[in-house]
């Protein structure tokens, strides 16, 4: 695996070179074009003064005296005439011979057009040559050729390569040193992270990255891994005292159960006596199956995918046969079980879940309500959502356990609650339950006057379906 700071430093080489190859080709292409036009408009001036020196004429050459010919030869030593064709009719002082024209530039300069070409010589120089058509009535009479040397251009564009591959290499010397500086700079706020990182274990949560980075993504980064921390160490302190308060819950069950069986087994018992052993065993027993099951209940809840299976669910029904069920259990305890419901809309609940939910709040208001009180339940829409509400007439909750009536293990009234068996998981499991339903609970209560706990559901909505007309 390549480290990061080496893809850095890779990265801006490549970039660099990429533009150093692009900056090149550029002002390579750039000057030679310019080189050549220079040339270009040279000759051009050139062949044009050599037309007028020669002043070309039907019969002119032939007719000039030796040292006319001669003087002319002289004064247009590189010049040389051509028949439409492209034979060679006359030639100056010092014309060499060159390849004739290829055929396509040829048909170009007998339609009278201006032809340029660069010719390769044998010592490996390459000239540049015109091919001017001289026109009379306009039909070319004559080809006038004239050249030029490359050797100037090509010095001047082999010492500009000289000169851009030395630029380029010390660019990219610069370019590989400089990334190297700048990977560190860039990455030394990750080394801190790293390095802090490595010091975190689980005693030591409450550490935090102090990083004084000149960057704000990394100062946010910063910010986020701190918060992320702050999180981690919310969760495990809660599982510490999650761990802790089931711990406590299960030794005391534990603790009966075992000195139970010391007890009986301490010195020989008639049978009644070791009936009496299992009975309380067994009592305690069925305590620690209700602990277990709910404390597998929430650590369902705990993770990414709550245990509920969310289907369009009408509320009114289940309600009801919920009522009736627990109406047996409140005529025993000689409290008056109501209900109270409205017509409410469709929500997308699991049947299952939620019946456990108002049972655990049903079965909470029944334990606390005295005899001849009354639980209600209550079902209405309200403000676009679906309310259900529990109120009892029991004794009420004083406000300081208010807020943490729906907290693991937490009782409200201890003493109360031991004797009935519960481990303050239930509207702790409650709470889970409605918020994998995207709902909330609330309580409220009067100290002498009673409680009101309070489901809020959303409606279900149902997807659209586009229709399209036929």
């Amino acid at each position: 695996m390549v480290a990061f700071r080496t893809h850095i430093r890779r990265s801006a080489l490549a970039v660099m070179l990429v533009l150093l190859t692009a900056f090149a080709v550029l002002i390579h292409a750039g000057l030679s074009n310019l080189l050549y036009r220079h040339i270009d408009g040279e000759l051009f001036a050139l062949a044009q003064q050599e037309s007028t020196r020669i002043e070309i004429k039907t019969g002119t050459l032939t007719t000039l005296e030796d040292d006319e010919q001669q003087e002319l030869r002289e004064a247009a030593r590189f010049t040389v005439v051509l028949a439409p064709t492209g034979a060679a009719i006359w030639k100056g002082a010092a014309v060499v011979v060159r390849p004739a024209l290829e055929a396509s530039l040829l048909a170009d300069v007998q339609r009278g057009r201006i032809v340029y070409d660069t010719v390769a010589t044998l010592n490996h120089d390459s000239i540049r040559r015109i091919s001017l058509p001289i026109t009379r009535d306009g039909t070319v009479q004559y080809i006038l050729q004239t050249e030029s040397s490359l050797r100037l251009v090509q010095d001047t564009l082999r010492l500009l390569r000289l000169l851009l591959a030395g630029l380029a290499a010390a660019m990219v010397g610069a370019a590989w040193f400089g990334s190297r500086w700048l990977a560190r700079q860039a990455l030394t706020p990750v080394d801190v992270l790293t390095a802090t990182a490595e010091q975190i274990s689980v005693p030591s949560l409450k550490t935090r990255v102090a990083l004084d980075a000149p960057y704000e993504e990394f100062a946010r980064l910063a910010q986020v891994f701190n918060a992320m921390l702050d999180r981690l160490h919310k969760v495990f302190e809660g599982q510490r005292q999650f761990i802790a308060d089931a711990a406590h819950e299960m030794q005391t069950p534990l603790t009966v159960i075992k000195g139970t069986i010391e007890v009986a087994l301490h010195k020989s018992r008639s049978a009644d006596d070791y009936r009496d052993a299992l009975v309380t065993n067994l009592g305690q027993v069925e305590r620690l199956s209700t602990l277990t099951r709910s404390l597998l209940t929430l650590a369902q809840f705990a993770g990414d995918r709550p245990p509920v299976k969310l289907v369009p669910l009408a509320l009114e029904p289940l309600v009801q046969n919920l009522v009736q069920e627990l109406t047996v259990l409140a005529e025993d305890r000689k409290v008056q079980l109501t209900l109270e419901t409205h017509p409410v809309p469709l929500v997308l609940g699991d049947d299952g879940r939620l019946t456990q939910l108002l049972i655990n709040l049903l079965d909470n208001a029944l334990a606390h309500t005295p005899p001849e009180g009354t639980v209600t339940l209550r079902l209405r829409p309200e403000n676009g959502q679906m309310v259900v509400e529990v109120e009892d007439t029991g004794p009420g909750i004083a406000p300081e356990h208010l807020p943490h009536l729906f907290e693991r293990f937490y009782r409200g009234d201890p003493a109360h609650d031991r004797e009935s068996g519960g481990a303050g998981l239930g509207l702790a499991i409650v709470k889970e339950i409605a918020e994998a339903h995207g709902g909330t609970m609330h309580a409220t209560s009067t100290l002498g006057k009673g409680s009101i706990f309070t489901l809020t559901l959303p409606p279900y909505n149902p997807p659209t379906v586009n229709s399209c007309a036929s």
